[in-house]
């Protein structure tokens, strides 16, 4: 729409249509659809994920070469280190993204996040550089059978607190910035909820892709250039990375809640006054009859409060109300934790890969020329990975379209769909690694090589390539369907969170597969036999475990067919 100044000037309005609702711009006006948002903002946030991802598993993912290294740990010390840390750095998303929606907004929280990242790993890179350990420093212990090495306490202290600082700043980065990325898609608008789902598939397609750089090119510089160089890059990128997100702070949408209240306040005051009314007599409440005529229908539509009171403006305790909006807030919440609980069993068999799947090809022969072998940790990053890269523009340009046609549905299928097809994937794959380790233990038996453990199998490791690539196709229904899912089904001021939810099933999944591999190592080693898992792997029973976690996805995919059928999206109209 144009207008005419009194100077004869003339000024281009947007149409009140073109005006985003409940979303505003850096400068606290009201959200341009034609300027702001979609793939022009997003994709600022893309590349700020990309090379967070690279950061991070720039130290992860040698961190146990270093602490055996440079610190002077033992294995297992080294192990427990990285274990440990893995596992505070699964679970501080749900603490960032517990600030960023209370408190400060997922925009000032990605911009602390990143300061933090840059201070961490600085003085990760500063601590390799104070390093004065020698050789010569090196004491024997008392049977004079092994050296003990370490660097000075006070630098030990100093790299795990930098260490954690890094934890710390991604736990506050992760689940911001995707959230702030999918932010930028009004999903009350039909064309931009489309766009929505197509960029959940390529935030994790760059993401998988990020993280083949720091496999190839920063192991590689950490082990023959340096530490400092090796923790120095990442800094770096850290620092260019928060650039580029300023510089893209024009085209951001933020935003903004409908009545200024904390999400988690208002939410938990719905559970506290039905927990309080749980037990208490029902009480009819005085209204006129048209409130009356509403109010048999709010009784069934909150019917899981039970003996709470309930009127049509929301619940009633003591004259206070909360409104019917928080009420079904809250039930959203709820209705998320059975299909929590049943996706734990695909992180199980999630953790695999980086863990046993590898130790699988350490055996066998990993020669693909003739004259190069793959290193046995790489084939579960390439096959895997490669496939996500492959799978998902396939997936997005050919599989939705497809779909789409045939259901009608924006996304194609539905996200509970997704989630479904690929935990059954991800079964499938496992149940193709019993087998595979079958045909390995029968193998070994057949040349005789069951007591020569350093021996390789006469087995081509191409034998592994479907069930990397199953794991890896499984991934693109299943981890990008929960990433979707558990954003969409929260209340808009809870999104960080719902991506923090997401983000505990992988951890709490790797947390239950160690859980298992230590108690069943126990239970099968007793009376001298030789486990499930025993050094040498020509005697032990990896097939086994295999088997057990079929069953175990046997049994979640089971329990998650049956929660699925029965959800209730949370419900949204499409301009």
């Amino acid at each position: 729409m144009t207008i005419s100044t009194p100077t004869g000037d003339e000024i281009e309005l947007p149409l009140v249509e073109d005006f985003v609702q409940d979303s505003v711009d850096y400068k606290n006006r009201s959200s341009v659809r034609s300027k702001s948002g979609c793939w022009k903002s997003s994709a600022f946030l893309i590349g700020v994920g990309v090379a967070e991802r690279f950061a991070y598993y720039g130290i992860s993912s040698n961190l146990v070469s270093y602490l055996t290294g440079s610190m002077g740990q033992s294995t297992a010390a080294a192990a427990s280190s990285v274990n440990a840390w893995y596992g505070t750095a699964s679970l501080l998303p749900i603490l960032g993204a517990f600030v960023a929606d209370s408190f400060s907004g997922r925009y000032r929280t990605i911009i602390v996040a990143s300061v933090l990242y840059v201070l961490g790993l600085g003085f990760l890179s500063l601590s390799a550089s104070l390093n004065t350990f020698k050789s010569s420093e090196c004491k024997m212990d008392a049977d004079n059978s092994t050296t003990s090495c370490s660097p000075p306490q006070l630098q030990v202290m100093f790299f795990f607190f930098s260490l954690y600082l890094v934890a710390l700043a991604q736990g506050g980065h992760t689940p911001c910035v995707q959230a702030f990325g999918a932010d930028q898609f009004d999903e009350e608008h039909k064309k931009e909820c489309k766009a929505k789902s197509s960029f959940f598939n390529w935030w994790y397609c760059f993401s998988s892709g990020g993280i083949l750089v720091p496999l190839l090119v920063l192991t590689y510089i950490q082990e023959n250039l340096g530490w400092v160089l090796g923790f120095g890059i990442p800094a770096i990128v850290m620092c260019f990375t928060l650039i580029v997100f300023l510089v893209g702070t024009p085209t951001y949408r933020f935003r903004v809640s409908k009545d200024g209240r904390n999400p988690f306040v208002r939410i938990s005051r719905v559970f506290v006054k039905a927990a309080k009314n749980w037990r208490a007599t029902p009480v009819v409440l005085s209204v006129d009859e048209e409130a009356l005529a509403i109010l048999p229908q709010e009784i069934t539509q909150f019917k899981f409060l039970d003996k709470a009171l309930i009127a049509p403006d929301g619940l009633i305790e003591d004259g206070k109300s909360c409104s019917i909006e928080d009420v079904e807030d809250s039930k959203s919440i709820l209705r998320l934790v059975p299909i929590w609980f049943t996706a734990l069993g695909y992180s199980i068999v999630y953790a695999q890969p980086s863990t046993l799947f590898t130790k699988q090809a350490t055996t066998m022969d990993r020669h693909f020329i003739s004259s190069f072998e793959i290193p046995a940790a790489s084939l579960q990053q390439y096959f895997i990975t490669v496939s996500l890269i492959v799978f998902i523009p396939i997936y997005d340009r050919v599989f939705v379209p497809i779909a789409r046609a045939i259901t009608k549905k924006p996304s194609g299928i539905s996200m509970l769909q997704r989630i479904g097809i690929g935990l059954f994937l991800s079964l499938v794959s496992i149940a193709f690694a019993a087998l595979v380790e079958e045909k390995r233990l029968a193998t070994a038996i057949e040349y005789g090589l069951v007591d020569k453990p350093n021996a390789m199998i006469p087995m081509s490791a191409w034998w592994l390539a479907p069930q990397y690539v199953l794991a890896g196709i499984a991934d693109v229904f299943a981890m990008i369907g929960l990433q979707e899912f558990f954003y969409e089904q929260v209340p808009c001021d809870l999104k960080s969170i719902g991506l923090a939810l997401y983000l505990s099933i992988l951890g709490i999944g790797s947390l239950l597969s160690s859980f298992l591999v230590s108690f069943i190592e126990n239970a099968t080693t007793k009376h001298g036999q030789d486990g499930w898992f025993a050094n040498n792997l020509n005697r032990a029973h990896l097939d086994y475990f295999y088997w057990l976690l079929t069953g175990l996805s046997v049994v979640g995919f089971a329990a998650y067919i049956y929660f699925a059928q029965s959800f209730t999206y949370r419900r949204r109209s499409h301009a």
